[in-house]
């Protein structure tokens, strides 16, 4: 398989309201999207904003395909602080809840937090605190029948390496929680094959984005240095059969940033094409 549905995530509107994008993201041809959690894009604390959004999506004949968690320091699930740790997870149900609201297929979770230097004395236990909150808030996403995706971190950051992941993903109690596979992320990894193999069997979504192998540069597919051929036909011999959602960099100029979304679609749009056309004559 090679033609996957692609969608696009608001977090390139992150600072503008949602409903001032929604329109001109539906005109460039995205009829599925991520829906971004900051708050000045979309208040996932307001239930009566996130209905109007809800509400506008459908009437615009679009998907929330997915809501992305909140993520920042203070939103920390491995804290050794237990007060903190409640509150991120108190913060992360409100914002299931959303994704709930939504009618979201899934809840994108980044299950560590946005910070390098953490003590290796504090690892183990750390890891163990994120296992308790993960537990509880794929619990509540069962609740809301929405689908819980951990995505892969950089490679520098807790839950980086692919191995991290894969362990959190085997301490849980409950086996509905898949990936989100972010290819920028594991580029920066140093081996995005690899990546994808060992990942292969738990994807339910992928978040495209390209880079030149020096930083999160989230470009259009493409742009970059990722050999997408490569990923096309790892992913196309996997079981992954989920959707994919173009993460595309800000920029002031939202007539660049839309068409820089629009080609990196047309890119992998024609490389599937070509890729699947060339599967079909050596049969």
């Amino acid at each position: 398989m090679f033609d996957w549905p692609i969608g696009l995530s608001t977090g390139c509107f992150y600072n503008r309201s949602i409903f001032d994008c929604l329109e001109n993201i539906r005109a460039e041809g995205f009829n599925m999207i991520e829906v971004c959690s900051s708050p000045a894009h979309l208040d996932y604390h307001d239930t009566d904003a996130v209905a109007a959004a809800s509400h506008r999506i459908r009437r615009l004949g679009m998907e929330a395909y997915s809501f992305h968690a909140p993520f920042a320091q203070d939103i920390d699930i491995t804290s050794p602080d237990s007060t903190a740790r409640q509150r991120a997870q108190a913060d992360l149900f409100q914002a299931a809840e959303a994704a709930a609201q939504l009618q979201a297929r899934y809840f994108v979770l980044h299950p560590g937090p946005e910070r390098s230097n953490i003590p290796q004395e504090q690892r183990e236990s750390r890891r163990e605190n994120a296992v308790q909150v993960l537990n509880a808030v794929a619990d509540h996403c069962r609740d809301l029948h929405v689908g819980l995706a951990m995505e892969n971190m950089l490679p520098h950051l807790f839950a980086g390496p692919v191995r991290d992941l894969l362990w959190l993903l085997g301490s849980l109690r409950f086996p509905g929680v898949g990936i989100c596979l972010d290819t920028g992320h594991a580029q920066l990894s140093g081996d995005l094959p690899s990546v994808v193999d060992k990942l292969s069997g738990h994807l339910w979504m992928v978040h495209l984005n390209d880079n030149r192998g020096g930083g999160d540069d989230h470009l259009p597919p493409g742009d970059g240095n990722i050999d997408w051929r490569g990923l096309v036909r790892h992913l196309s011999r996997s079981p992954f059969i989920g959707g994919m959602i173009l993460e595309i960099a800000h920029q002031k100029d939202e007539r660049a940033m839309l068409d820089a979304a629009r080609r990196g679609r047309l890119f992998l749009r024609d490389l599937g094409r070509e890729m699947a056309l060339h599967a079909q004559q050596r049969r």
